[in-house]
């Protein structure tokens, strides 16, 4: 390929200097020579004419000059077009994610990511907290995003956003009839809440236990969607849940937000992978498009609970 020639030779004829050529193509003056002299013998042809006043380019330099511009653009596209082939992200991308984040946060990103890269095979493995952790350290997911907190030190462990859970009851509950409570108020009641290895039920484990709450009963379902209907449907129970889970409840009026005095219950959503999958190019990808997403997350449920206690 004589692409240095031809941008050497190029270059010369605009410019009409031996040395001012050298220096814009970051080359010894001898370099640029032996560049036109190669294609001089390549072509069998009298490119230039020179002398130690001026360079003058003969009729079959010409036809080359005017060729050589179109090679060189033509070489040149071809090669921004193999480079962009080559950032293109695409392939497969496994994403475990905990049931809150699955299921109600996770959507609007992955759209987000099919739209932006549409080569990009989206695959999403939905568990509770401990589950995902798992996927992640036996490499069954490329990362995952938990609610809760997780021990395992082989793997590295980053905040994305900031999630906020509300006690949450029927509109029939009697809680909910009160415009304000104390954790007092929360002393033998029915909960109904998630299995254990969920992030949503280990806090909901501290806030009995810090408390020292008496539970009168305790109602596991693996669903989020479940718990809502349980306690729509039954008009009994108490449930912790994140905000992203009872919006469109609290917005329908279908579920009433208990608010505790000056109590607030906050927590971070992180994303989990294992060290080896950190220079992955989809997973950069991915982590990026993560954090603009949810550069921080605001309590939205604050201004709608007074409407709906």
């Amino acid at each position: 390929m004589y692409y240095d020639a031809l941008k050497t030779f190029v270059t010369l004829v605009e410019v009409k200097n031996f040395t001012k050529t050298a220096d814009m193509l970051l080359m010894s003056q001898p370099n640029v020579s032996l560049h036109i002299k190669k294609l001089e013998q390549e072509f069998q042809t009298k490119l230039l004419l020179r002398s130690p006043k001026y360079i003058k380019i003969t009729p079959t330099g010409e036809i080359l000059y005017e060729r050589a511009k179109q090679m060189i653009t033509i070489y040149e596209q071809t090669r921004r077009d193999i480079e962009e082939r080559h950032n293109t992200i695409k392939g497969e991308l496994k994403i475990g994610a905990s049931f809150t984040i699955g299921e109600y946060i996770l959507p609007s990103l992955l759209i987000d990511l099919q739209n932006d890269y549409p080569e990009l095979v989206l695959q999403v493995v939905i568990g509770n907290t401990e589950e995902i952790v798992q996927s992640v350290r036996l490499y069954n997911v490329d990362i995952g995003l938990i609610e809760g907190q997780t021990n395992e030190k082989e793997l590295s462990v980053h905040s994305f956003m900031q999630d906020e859970l509300f006690i949450v009851s029927s509109n029939n509950h009697e809680l909910a009839r009160k415009k304000e409570l104390t954790i007092a108020d929360l002393q033998n009641q029915a909960w109904v809440t998630r299995e254990v290895g969920s992030g949503t039920r280990e806090y909901l484990n501290h806030l009995i236990r810090s408390n020292g709450l008496k539970v009168k009963s305790l109602l596991t379902i693996s669903s989020n969607q479940g718990i809502k209907e349980t306690l729509i449907k039954n008009g009994m129970g108490l449930s912790l849940l994140s905000s992203s889970v009872i919006e469109r409840d609290v917005q329908h009026k279908t579920l009433s937000i208990l608010q505790l005095k000056n109590e607030t219950f906050p927590r971070t959503l992180s994303y989990v992978y294992s060290p080896i999958m950190k220079d992955k190019r989809n997973v950069q990808t991915f982590i990026s498009a993560l954090k603009q997403k949810w550069p921080t997350k605001l309590n939205e449920l604050n201004d709608q609970t007074t409407d709906n206690t």
